[in-house]
């Protein structure tokens, strides 16, 4: 016998003397509402044979059923229903039971009818009465222990099922303290134990009134621009927020207590979906060779992971760091062992090995990802950013050219637009190159350009994160300082919708909503993590880093926007397409590496981008 087993004998061993016990009683009691005392137990005595079969059936009845193996603690509605299922199959046989040994007893019907009733009712009974006692021992050692006390968001589903998890599992470090919903039909009701205490709008008051410590917030079905207001209530308090992510996060649309989080970004940014035409995309990439560089990155993964849900023939993964190549393989061979993709580690610096990797697998689409993005270190070492940014990119754009490849699509920045960095410059140099090859190539060449991208390497959420968790300061470089922002899984959903839409030559701008300020975000995030800003944590502001600006912009003044049939996808027209000026450029940036001169290669930038607002400190003689 297994030790489960055994356990469950041991712990059930008295419920079932306690049934029999049960039975028994309730045939005296129906005898004593019957009969006077002076002949009640004379009566007993004389129909005990009859109450030792009675009880002997219930007892068996209830075996069969397998009614011992249920822990009873934490029993629920299947499990009485089960019950109460072997209880009526007992009742009726102990009733056919006295119908064919009337005439040994003096038990009549009534009797037996009451009696069986008052035998289910006490075996209910007995299994309430243990669930209680167990309630009543918890509730007593919670009150002992240190419980955060929680405050639910919702009174749907979801906290129903949080909070049944939450009463069934003693060693969870909650006390759920009540409810708050705006359905005013279910105020002051009570779901599980706890009571619906007021409504949304409520949630300030009733965190004061009650010491809540930490709001939950469950409610799967909220949308993007409910859930912020929500988080803004929350805000509000001194309370640290949770929050159970949408259905369609949720592995088979099923809650439970392990997929509560902390508010991330994204959820304080309130964007909606991105909805996809899976057909377009579908087109042009299932049953195709497929190629992205960078494709250990931030998007450059995000993109493999996109794409392996259209099918391609092959997905080729192109990075030159092989932690994160590694692991993009590792994740995408779990999920799809019958199409692994191929991980190839290679620079985009290497011409002749990027030409090896083209012939060999001569690919349909090559999304290039591949980029150095960190706008400070770039900063400081411009000839890197050069040598892998733009001639990188100019590398990659020739093996599409000569070997055949149908769309070239190269992620790009908004830092790209009127840039003030070595990062951004180069990046519009990138544009340029992509406009300049549609001229002359057969290949389609396009960019898409869209601002920052939540979570990715380098993005400030994640470094804000790490300096609350070590208690401050969190460093933001100036007030004022605004940004766009979207998911990293929004923006490669939309990168592979633009690229469904592409002719050559276009710039695709993304829609980034509202920029958003830095300063909020990190204001929310530390409300949202249990904290006072000034406070608990303090903001400290470390002026704007060299080539930063206060606000990035999407679209260059003369580029105009033209609308796509994707509401978040806009096309900005070509300006630039004189490949022989391009070449000459390049020449001249070949030369300004060769000096190693960080300020002579920023000035040689210039002269390729006009639009590069250099700092005038930081600029020598102007190139000639």
């Amino acid at each position: 016998m297994s030790s489960s087993v055994t356990s469950f004998s041991i712990r059930n061993r008295v419920l079932y003397v306690l049934d029999i016990f049960a039975v028994v009683i309730s045939y005296l009691m129906t005898i004593l509402l019957i009969k006077n005392i002076f002949q009640a137990l004379p009566f007993f005595f004389e129909n005990i044979l009859f109450i030792v079969i009675s009880t002997a059936i219930f007892s068996v009845f209830l075996l069969f059923g397998k009614v011992y193996t249920t822990m009873w603690v934490y029993a629920g509605a299947r499990d009485y229903l089960r019950l109460g299922t072997w209880l009526l199959a007992a009742s009726i046989s102990v009733m056919v039971c006295g119908l064919l040994l009337r005439e040994h007893f003096t038990v009549f019907f009534k009797l037996e009818a009451v009696a069986t009733l008052f035998s289910c009712a006490c075996i209910i009974l007995l299994r309430f009465m243990v669930r209680g006692l167990n309630r009543l021992n918890r509730s007593y050692h919670s009150a002992n222990t240190n419980k955060a006390r929680i405050l639910i968001a919702g009174a749907g589903e979801a906290a129903n099922i949080l909070l049944r998890e939450v009463e069934s599992n003693s060693n969870m470090h909650y006390s759920i303290v009540g409810i708050a919903d705006d359905d005013p039909q279910k105020k002051n009701r009570i779901i599980c134990g706890a009571r619906v205490l007021g409504s949304i709008a409520d949630i300030t008051k009733l965190t004061e009134k009650y010491d809540i410590e930490q709001i939950l917030i469950a409610i799967p079905s909220l949308s993007p621009h409910r859930k912020r207001e929500i988080l803004e209530i929350c805000s509000s308090t001194e309370c640290k927020v949770k929050i159970i992510p949408g259905y369609e996060s949720l592995v088979d649309g099923k809650v439970d207590m392990k997929d509560v989080r902390n508010v991330q970004i994204e959820d304080l940014l309130g964007r909606e979906p991105v909805v996809l035409d899976n057909k377009e995309i579908s087109d042009y990439i299932t049953g195709k060779v497929i190629f992205v560089t960078g494709g250990g990155g931030s998007i450059g993964s995000e993109l493999c992971r996109q794409i392996m849900k259209f099918h391609p023939e092959k997905l080729v993964i192109i990075d030159i760091y092989e932690n994160n190549a590694y692991d993009i393989q590792m994740e995408l061979n779990h999920l799809y062992p019958d199409n692994k993709p191929d991980v190839i580690i290679a620079s985009v610096r290497d011409v002749g090995r990027l030409e090896t990797i083209f012939e060999k697998y001569k690919p349909y689409i090559v999304f290039h990802a591949a980029a150095h993005k960190h706008v400070p270190l770039m900063e400081d070492s411009p000839s890197e950013a050069v040598k892998n940014n733009v001639f990188g990119t100019y590398n990659v754009a020739k093996c599409a050219d000569k070997y055949g490849v149908r769309r070239f699509v190269m992620i790009s920045t908004d830092k790209a637009v009127n840039p003030t960095n070595v990062m951004g410059a180069t990046k519009r140099i990138c544009e340029m190159i992509v406009q300049c090859m549609q001229q002359i190539s057969k290949t389609e060449f396009v960019a898409v350009r869209f601002g920052n991208v939540l979570g990715s390497n380098g993005s400030v959420i994640p470094l804000f994160k790490r300096q609350i968790e070590a208690g401050g300061p969190v460093t933001v470089t100036h007030r004022d300082i605004t940004r766009f922002f979207m998911t990293i899984p929004e923006a490669a959903q939309l990168v592979l919708q633009a690229a469904s839409y592409a002719n050559g030559g276009e710039i695709f701008v993304l829609d980034m909503g509202e920029s958003v300020k830095i300063y909020d975000l990190a204001v929310n995030l530390i409300k949202l993590s249990g904290y006072k800003p000034n406070v608990d944590i303090k903001i400290e502001f470390t002026g704007l880093r060299p080539g930063e600006k206060l606000y990035e912009e999407l679209l260059m003044n003369e580029e105009g926007l033209k609308n796509t049939k994707h509401s978040k996808i806009f096309i900005g027209q070509p300006i630039f397409g004189d490949i022989s000026l391009l070449k000459k450029d390049l020449a001249m940036l070949e030369s300004a590496l060769e000096t190693n001169d960080d300020e002579y290669i920023k000035d040689t930038i210039a002269k390729v981008v006009p639009t590069y607002a250099r700092k005038r400190t930081q600029a020598k003689q102007a190139v000639s």
